[in-house]
């Protein structure tokens, strides 16, 4: 497992993906994900799928010279498109922003008709895939923050549940994350602290602008005051 030196970021998602899984990671960079979990859990299967035929070449390739071609089976397609419906239980989508994991996610639902479990980590617009979830029964079990060559990242870990309902999480709740506002820490603190500071920034620019956009600028100010408060700011 060390020669395939997984980051911080992977890791993290390998260790939320459970124990014996049938699992597809879509967009794989190399496969070094399912072959790290492959490698550690020796009942765990996994296909890959990748769009371009680089990425692919070099995904099969990494299967091929680990010698587990006969549990990782790398496909090459767009999405979900890769999967038949039930076959796998669990689904990773990482490195993009929420809006395109959403997007993809979307576009292959019929696909996710027995997927049990969502492993998911967007660049950006977490709270976007937190409303997704919500809205197709999925409820979060875990969320995970983490700076990475100083960069954060948020880890969703969902879970279906035919008993969520759209109202299930406030708005707040939605922009950080229910779990990550019990959990906060210093991680979680210093995304906020740097997201604040941009946002005043842009919020003076906005209201010094020679047309303001009134709708934007609440929401701003809105957001501005929930981060404040979840930072103890006066």
């Amino acid at each position: 497992m060390d020669q395939l030196n997984l980051s911080q970021r992977l890791k993290q998602m390998a260790d939320s993906i459970p124990e014996g899984s049938r699992f597809a990671d879509i967009g794989t960079d190399h496969a070094y994900l399912p072959c790290y979990v492959c490698l550690k859990d020796p009942k765990a299967t996994a296909i890959a799928g990748e769009l371009n035929d680089g990425p692919y070449a070099a995904a099969l390739q990494q299967v091929k010279d680990l010698n587990l071609t006969d549990r990782i089976d790398v496909r090459q397609g767009d999405g979900l498109s890769i999967l038949s419906p039930g076959e796998a239980d669990t689904v990773v989508i990482a490195g993009m922003g929420g809006k395109l994991i959403t997007s993809i996610l979307d576009q292959g639902q019929k696909q996710l008709t027995e997927t049990k479990h969502l492993i998911l980590q967007p660049n950006l617009d977490a709270s976007v895939i937190r409303e997704w979830l919500i809205h197709h029964q999925y409820s979060l079990k875990d969320e995970m923050i983490i700076n990475e060559d100083g960069y954060f990242y948020e880890i969703l870990a969902a879970e279906k549940n035919d008993r969520i309902t759209p109202d299930s999480l406030t708005d707040r709740e939605l922009y950080f994350g229910p779990i990550l506002l019990k959990k906060k820490g210093e991680v979680f603190r210093a995304k906020w602290r740097s997201i604040l500071h941009k946002k005043l920034a842009i919020l003076e620019q906005m209201e010094q602008a020679a047309q303001p956009d009134y709708e934007k600028i609440s929401t701003f100010r809105t957001q501005a005051e929930w981060i404040k408060e979840v930072l103890n700011h006066e």
